[in-house]
């Protein structure tokens, strides 16, 4: 990618500036559309936001009860597209609501039918209400006090950082170029005031580049305002961002394959607990914040606030020590003028699109589910904006890299989907990297090196966060096996002992952010 970067040809139709869900999933619209294309990523790609989520790929349930029907109809349908086109990622998964009185059950019932009519033909199956027994069959693990029944539903669930990397991959096959740790620095204008380019830097080699572009897209998430300040400095805030934390516990917590959703809690929220990798996703919470951050905190108060409501909707509640690891991230809220006031659960998820005068176009808002709408909005738009001749959206029955059938989602490895062969290729080629780093977290050596070779992976946090989820799912594990991961990245990159002690440290130092334990432990110090 760096190379093409050196070329004598630095023109791009299409510059893209964030490598999160929003500027992936327009780097494969514009590239399939037959533009040139490059994507510049700040830090590692959804190194933010974009591997921070639920891990579902949902119409959005609580939507549905704001009055955000369009909104719903839109999602459910990209869901429905995103299970065909990726079904080594995004799978069915059913939900069971405990109902609490006929109240809750009648109420529920008929809010769930509705969601499935919304969905139409790519409904993932029919909501239906379930008594008493069957919940605790489905859910053992769901409080009996008060239970009366339950309302069972569907929805996706997916592994978030994996289809980037897999959709990055698909856009690479159509000719883009895609570099991590490549910040935009500044912009490129003519003597009208239009953006022609913009300054980068990349932060590994500290080299510099000036790129040429027809046209700048903004996909910068909840750093959308940095951008669009460096094309007009007094631009007004555009953002009200939202952190949402997360905490993973063992399967013991819901030990059968059904997920629970608690449709709201105490701050207006629905609860999810979620299935994921052979541990359980609890969360989330919804709290705003000032200023975005690549690494955001858990704060105290949210952890509190997921482990006592799942307490209260658990038989066994899960306790701080239970946590195995804890994530947050934040959510980029479009603050549209009418939302002053407004709580950030309230401010609707849709998408919009800003034109400025220089040009630049800012995508604010949108979620993963509806990641290739937004991207076929946004390249539809910029064709518009520039007179170009209209090209057609080839993207809505893309089959994504690593596309396979009837995978077996028991399987460790399923997300490589049709590229577990590749990984097979490469340990019988040299079987000495077939061998466990981690057998809990069914991590093996050959997966580093896929990492560093077909996955543009270049630090420690790169392979165990994003390419593997090992941070996510147990923080403590991950930090165990660092060392090893760091000596087999430096074989690969040609790298010495210093960086892998570099690489180590700051590992560790991000990492102590996914335990409540080193938290509170900092927090006495």
């Amino acid at each position: 990618m760096l190379e093409r970067l050196d070329g004598d040809n630095k023109h791009f139709d299409f510059i893209i500036a964030g490598g999160g869900a929003s500027g992936i999933g327009i780097a494969l619209e514009a590239a399939s559309r037959g533009y040139s294309v490059v994507l510049l990523e700040k830090s590692d790609f959804v190194k933010s936001t974009s591997s921070k989520s639920t891990k579902l790929v949902h119409g959005g349930v609580r939507y549905l009860a704001q009055g955000d029907v369009l909104l719903v109809r839109e999602a459910c349908v990209e869901r429905g597209r995103l299970l065909h086109n990726a079904p080594h990622l995004v799978r069915n998964q059913t939900f069971v609501i405990p109902a609490f009185g006929w109240f809750d059950e009648f109420l529920y019932t008929a809010g769930l039918t509705v969601y499935d009519l919304m969905a139409g033909r790519y409904s993932m199956g029919r909501s239906r209400r379930i008594p008493k027994k069957e919940v605790l069959q489905r859910v053992s693990s769901v409080t009996r006090n008060k239970l009366t029944a339950g309302i069972l539903y569907h929805d996706g669930q997916f592994d978030d950082a994996r289809l980037a990397v897999n959709v990055l991959q698909t856009a690479a096959d159509y000719g883009a170029v895609a570099v991590n740790y490549m910040p935009v620095e500044g912009l490129l204008k003519d003597k009208a005031g239009r953006i022609t380019g913009v300054r980068a830097r990349d932060m590994i080699a500290g080299k510099e580049y000036e790129i040429g572009g027809r046209v700048l897209i903004n996909a910068t998430g909840v750093f959308a305002d940095e951008i669009m300040r460096m094309d007009k400095p007094e631009m007004e805030p555009t953002m009200r961002p939202s952190q949402g934390i997360h905490l993973v516990v063992s399967r013991s917590f819901l030990p059968g394959d059904d997920a629970v959703m608690i449709p709201k809690t105490d701050d207006g929220r629905v609860l999810f607990a979620v299935p994921w990798h052979g541990k359980v996703v609890i969360g989330t919470t919804d709290t705003p914040v000032e200023r975005p951050s690549l690494e955001p905190v858990a704060l105290e108060e949210e952890i509190d606030f997921i482990l006592t409501t799942a307490g209260r909707y658990l038989e066994k509640a899960p306790q701080r020590s239970d946590v195995l690891s804890m994530f947050a991230g934040l959510r980029p809220l479009a603050a549209a003028k009418n939302s002053n006031g407004k709580k950030t659960r309230e401010i609707s998820r849709s998408h919009r699109i800003i034109v400025s005068s220089s040009g630049l176009m800012t995508m604010i808002g949108g979620k993963w589910t509806t990641f290739r709408k937004m991207a076929q909005d946004m390249v539809s738009r910029a064709e518009k904006v520039n007179r170009w001749p209209r090209t057609k959206s080839v993207t809505k029955h893309m089959k994504i890299r690593g596309y396979e059938e009837g995978v077996d989602f028991n399987d460790p490895w399923y997300y490589y989907g049709a590229d577990r062969k590749a990984l097979a290729d490469l340990a019988r080629e040299n079987p000495a990297l077939d061998e466990y780093l981690s057998r809990s977290l069914f991590l093996k050596k050959i997966q580093v090196v896929m990492a560093v070779r077909e996955e543009m992976a270049v630090t420690v946090e790169d392979v165990l966060s994003r390419r593997t989820r090992c941070q996510l799912l147990d923080a403590a594990e991950s930090l165990r096996i660092a060392d090893a991961t760091a000596e087999i990245m430096a074989a690969e990159l040609g790298k010495d002992e210093q960086w892998v002690r570099e690489q180590v440290n700051s590992y560790e130092e991000v990492t102590r952010n996914y335990l409540p334990s080193m938290i509170s432990d900092d927090k006495e110090k």
